[in-house]
């Protein structure tokens, strides 16, 4: 008979095994165990929450990127469609380019100029549309920007200045422009005035009239009867110069001017106030076209720009252009002065306005229009007022 040693214990199921371990193990050590499953189990299911929050806010993320991403292209698009447009727009002025070392501003003025841009506008009576030297400029006026205040004022100086020209001696401002075109212009500005222009715009007095008619025409106030008669006596030449017709202005008061009848109005000398009446009606006839084109759609003023840019002859960059954009809408026109303030009449080789003295009408511009109350006038300006003292006897 076999022994119990002689064989092997027949083997039991293994969850039988199991179970049969469990009941064999002391109770608190089973306890222990089923906690530590229940951890295990519970950090299991913490950790798939866990990845699966994470997966829903790297979804949300991407989401988010991808709409970042397609404003950031959309605004792209817009902002590059916008500087085609400007530029394209831009590019149809008549572009030239000037040596701005020599231009007669000296380390003076530009530093006590460093808070304005100044820029020269000329007027000239092409009959052929050059608007190059070989041109009077009948109109000259300077747009001074306070860069901080945005402030513009508009500084009209008469033509018939007798002030010093590089190179032909003392002679009518209205001559620089005619003998060195706008850069002999401006060094005259920059020279007897103590200024710091570096940048011009050159038009046409028979494009002005066009561009008053693009707009509708400009409001303005005919005040007197003898301002009426010469009015209507300048239409007849304005009208033949410019081949367009000649209607009359028929009473005095305040009337819708057309192109021909606005540049007639702003080219009336011989009323009281001669010329300096005559500069102050061209700023009229600037202001009031500004204040028209503020009324003009989008669509008007896209025609207006069209129309008015081939015709503008200037050294102002497109890229200029667009950096001054965004805070052209604050400009605000805010005075005219006519300059010289002091002036008297003498006739040489022909008659001349003599700035009684130069010097001191500087002293005055600066005054009025830098607000620089105590500004003395540089060497060079001292040097050219004594000249003229020299010339006509003309001094204070």
């Amino acid at each position: 008979m076999a022994r119990k040693d002689d064989y092997e214990e027949e083997e039991l199921p293994k969850a039988f095994q199991k179970n049969r371990e469990e009941e064999e193990l002391p109770k608190a050590f089973q306890k222990n165990k089923e906690e530590e499953k229940s951890k295990k189990m519970k950090k299991s299911n913490n950790n798939q929450a866990k990845h699966k929050k994470e997966r829903k806010k790297n979804g949300k993320l991407k989401l988010f990127g991808k709409i970042v991403l397609v404003l950031v292209v959309l605004l792209a698009i817009l902002v590059g469609s916008i500087f085609w447009f400007v530029t394209n727009k831009l590019g149809k002025l008549q572009l030239v380019k000037i040596d701005e070392g020599d231009l007669g501003i000296s380390e003076e003025v530009s530093e006590h100029l460093s808070g304005y841009r100044n820029i020269a506008i000329f007027g000239v009576d092409s009959r052929d549309n050059n608007l190059d030297k070989g041109n009077r400029s009948d109109c000259i006026i300077v747009a001074s920007i306070n860069n901080k205040t945005k402030e513009v004022k508009l500084i009209s100086v008469y033509r018939d200045t007798y002030v010093q020209i590089e190179g032909h001696g003392l002679d009518k401002i209205t001559h620089a422009y005619s003998y060195g075109s706008a850069p002999l212009a401006i060094k005259t500005l920059n020279t007897n005035l103590d200024l710091n222009i570096k940048e011009f715009v050159t038009v046409n007095f028979d494009s002005v009239a066009e561009a008053v008619d693009q707009l509708g025409g400009v409001s303005i106030n005919v005040e007197t009867q003898e301002e009426l008669k010469y009015l209507n006596t300048y239409i007849d030449e304005t009208a033949r110069v410019t081949g367009k017709s000649n209607a009359k202005v028929a009473s005095t008061g305040r009337k819708t001017l057309n192109g021909v009848q606005a540049v007639a109005y702003s080219r009336i000398r011989y009323t009281a106030g001669g010329d300096y009446k005559r500069t102050e009606r061209m700023r009229t006839v600037i202001e009031a076209m500004a204040n028209k084109l503020k009324t003009k759609n989008v669509s008007e003023m896209n025609r207006f720009i069209d129309f008015i840019l081939p015709k503008v002859y200037t050294n102002i960059t497109a890229g200029d252009i667009f950096a001054l954009m965004p805070s052209a809408t604050s400009f605000k026109i805010s005075e005219s002065i006519g300059w010289p303030y002091e002036t008297k009449g003498i006739t040489l080789d022909r008659w001349y306005g003599v700035p009684i003295t130069l010097q001191s009408n500087v002293s005055q511009l600066h005054k009025e229009a830098f607000g620089e109350p105590d500004y003395t006038p540089s060497e060079t300006v001292k040097t050219i007022s004594n000249s003229i003292v020299t010339k006509t006897g003309y001094g204070k």
